[in-house]
């Protein structure tokens, strides 16, 4: 006698959906998305049977792993984390956190309409950057502003409406490969530009720019190094020296400053972006979501003759942006020009090592466990990539291993990720609000026991 197919020992869909708890999750997270799960659990049992991997279980324990999945479905893509990195602009992590103003005006305009292309007083068709670039201008100190979706399209832009047709001079120290593999060449090239490496990888001097200078030439690109510094035997040639050779030849000057730093930072070798303009460029761009501390935006300011051309280019209205980024972007450059120390990243970067400690003795206190240490912590975003900053950590030594620890905290509610380092979990103080500590405590007993 042959034995029975154990694949004919599943109950049905419908048979597991007359069962009490099927019930009761039918109330909780609807009929449809019950059956749905049942029927992707009995194709996996199906599956697991086949190949020897599983076996037949009763109707509790398939609902109960039904259940488990439909909660797992529930759970948005996007959740909310803690970071405990130490690393204030973590691009994996959604670099800038919003203030609250910034937050509160999203909401508002997201809740219903909005004048985001009319005009009130007319009572005609308006732009949507109108209320925006006044205050781009006074905090930038800029002739003309324009803002766009991100850093990269700013760049994009300037490129494709300035140089489109024509050749875009840059040093090869400058060919920087930007987050998610997007590099300089490239965008230059997309942009409708042909690209001119002058000098070396660690010494471009002006003479180089003016050798290269031909009757297609459109642009001067100066860019920002992002996250590395070339250091030892080095020249690079200056804004205000790309600048005065322009003038020379009717050329214009962009410089990508990425992360947009509005006021001197003690120490840091980058130009803010009154400097940059201050010497001479004729567009500047920057990231909205660095140290601006704002959404993600690309801003783009400089002489009005430069912003211009991008006003009417093809190109702006695909980078344009929504209606919430406009809110949230308008309500930080308010808080720049009134309140700059309510914009959080401003305000994080600005702590001292007192109000550290005290953090990390009050998350030690919550949790009874853990050794305070010395930290170095960073701005991230390719922001101030030169500048540690001295803060403060709880580490945890722990036998389960610190990459075990680390991905069971990455699997709650909220997430939690901290940084590695010598071997023990590290829980830095730098990026964790005070508001954030019972919460990060609940986390971590959760996993530690």
């Amino acid at each position: 006698m042959h034995a029975e197919n154990p694949l004919r020992k599943l109950p049905s869909v419908q048979h597991l959906l007359e069962l009490a708890p099927a019930a009761e999750m039918c109330v909780k997270h609807g009929r449809a998305a019950v059956t749905s799960a049942i029927r992707v659990v009995l194709g996996e049992l199906r599956s697991e049977i086949a190949r020897g991997a599983g076996r037949v279980v009763d109707g509790a324990a398939i609902l109960e792993r039904c259940d488990k999945l439909v909660a797992a479905r529930r759970r948005p893509g996007l959740r909310r984390v803690i970071n405990a990195t130490g690393i204030v602009l973590h691009t994996n992590l959604g670099r800038a956190p919003l203030a609250a103003e910034a937050i509160a005006a999203m909401a508002d305009i997201a809740a219903g309409y909005s004048n985001l292309e009319f005009d009130l007083a007319s009572g005609k068709r308006g732009s949507r950057t109108a209320a925006l670039e006044p205050l781009l201008r006074e905090v930038a100190g800029a002739e003309a502003a324009l803002a766009v979706n991100n850093g990269a399209a700013a760049i994009l832009l300037a490129l494709s409406a300035l140089a489109g047709g024509g050749e875009v001079i840059v040093s090869r120290g400058e060919l920087v490969e930007i987050g998610g593999g997007f590099r300089i060449p490239d965008v230059i090239m997309q942009g409708g530009a042909r690209l001119v490496e002058v000098g070396s990888t660690n010494k471009t001097r002006l003479a180089d720019y003016r050798e290269a200078i031909g009757p297609e030439t459109r642009v001067l690109l100066k860019v920002h190094q992002s996250n590395f510094r070339t250091v030892g035997f080095t020249a690079e040639t200056g804004i205000g020296e790309l600048a005065g050779l322009a003038r020379e030849h009717g050329l214009l000057v962009v410089a990508d400053l990425g992360s947009g730093l509005l006021r001197p930072s003690p120490g840091s070798l980058e130009p803010t972006l009154a400097e940059a303009l201050g010497a001479g460029a004729d567009l500047v761009t920057c990231s909205g979501d660095k140290l601006l501390g704002g959404p993600q935006a690309g801003l783009i300011l400089g002489r009005k003759a430069a912003v211009d051309p991008l006003r009417s280019h093809p190109l702006l209205r695909a980078v344009r942006l929504d209606k919430m980024t406009l809110a949230a972007l308008e309500a930080t450059l308010m808080l720049h020009r009134d309140q700059p120390d309510r914009v959080p990243v401003t305000r994080m970067l600005a702590q001292g090592e007192a109000e550290l400690q005290a953090r990390a003795e009050r998350l030690q206190s919550l949790l009874g466990y853990g050794n305070l240490i010395a930290s170095e912590a960073y701005a991230g975003g390719g922001a101030l990539p030169e500048e540690r900053i001295a803060s403060r950590a709880l580490a945890l030594d722990l036998p389960m291993g610190a990459d075990a620890v680390a991905a069971k905290l990455r699997e709650g509610a909220p997430a939690v990720v901290g940084r590695i380092a010598d071997g023990q979990l590290l829980i830095d103080m730098l990026t964790v609000s005070d508001a954030e500590l019972p919460a990060l405590a609940k986390a971590l007993k959760a996993v530690l026991g």
